[in-house]
């Protein structure tokens, strides 16, 4: 009785090559074109597949995403910012609507029409007549403020804070965790300003967040172990300009600062079991609180 030749191994996708290599992982003999490269040796595609929905993604140490290395939450709302300046320059036209009367559009400060669409503003009558701002419904202000401002020096001074503390937090804490930090400190220090200036007095800046951005930065950095000395001085700086220097909004900068604070205190030390569940339930407290603020000043400025 003869013995029958052996077979070669044919590719288990392509029956019609023979290959003597194996995926490390199932054992099954794959072509060239099959082969996808491993630590160790090549595997076959639904291996791999396999592997890369058993993997657990790469987080930071407060739970976010890594993509945050990037910068792009960062870079796009630098981005949305400088396309409103551009916008509210547009919308001045000839420069006769500039509230602050120091230049064309608003470029050394004054107001244009979409800052005065956007700024925060309590309740005022408006020049055709009409009674405006947040108490009458305007709530959008709160939002749209944070991303407008009186000039192009405005802008660059916040652009050149955000670019600086922005990217590190990003990096640091994920985007979407960054997002949020960044709009609930802008929101806290607008309901601030809306809480403690003139009701007919219009603010505008994405300084009530970067003010956030400045606590939220000390304190990621002294959970993280690091040195905040140089960082320290910086913000002293900034909080005595906001205090000497007319026409800066001080109930915006300190209420950007204190919720800023307060929101990346829930982001820094929530357990790590349940983080992500302790994080948004944080962040759901304090808008509900504000929330509440706004409720507040209303009735009182409607009563």
């Amino acid at each position: 009785m003869s013995e029958s030749p052996p077979t070669t191994p044919v590719c288990y996708r392509h029956p019609g090559r023979e290959t003597y290599v194996r995926c490390t992982r199932c054992d099954r003999p794959i072509c060239p074109e099959c082969m996808r490269e491993a630590s160790v040796g090549h595997q076959c595609p639904e291996c791999v597949n396999e592997g890369r929905r058993t993997v657990r993604p790469a987080r930071t140490a407060f739970g976010g995403g890594t993509a945050g290395r990037h910068g792009y939450v960062t870079k796009g709302i630098i981005a949305l910012n400088v396309l409103l300046m551009l916008l509210s320059i547009a919308s001045d036209r000839g420069g006769d609507a500039a509230v602050g009367g120091s230049g064309f559009g608003g470029l050394m400060g004054g107001g244009t029409p979409l800052t005065n669409w956007g700024s925060v503003l309590g309740l005022a009558v408006f020049p055709d007549g009409t009674l405006g701002g947040i108490a009458e419904g305007q709530w959008y202000r709160l939002v749209t403020a944070m991303f407008l401002h009186y000039g192009v020096i405005h802008l660059l001074l916040n652009m050149w804070a955000l670019w600086v503390l922005g990217r590190s937090l990003e990096a640091n804490l994920g985007p979407l965790r960054f997002g949020a930090l960044y709009l609930i400190a802008g929101l806290g220090g607008n309901v601030a300003a809306y809480l403690f200036s003139a009701q007919n007095s219009a603010t505008a800046g994405a300084s009530t967040a970067v003010f956030g951005l400045f606590a939220a930065l000390i304190i990621i950095e002294r959970k993280l172990g690091r040195d905040i000395s140089q960082v320290i001085p910086i913000l002293v700086i900034n909080l005595v300009f906001t205090l000497t220097v007319p026409g800066i909004s001080i109930p915006g900068h300190l209420g950007g600062l204190v919720v800023g604070a307060a929101m990346s205190l829930v982001l820094a030390y929530a357990p790590r079991g349940r983080r992500t569940l302790v994080q948004a339930v944080g962040a759901a407290i304090i808008l509900l609180i504000l929330l509440g603020l706004v409720l507040f000043r209303t009735a009182q400025l409607l009563g």
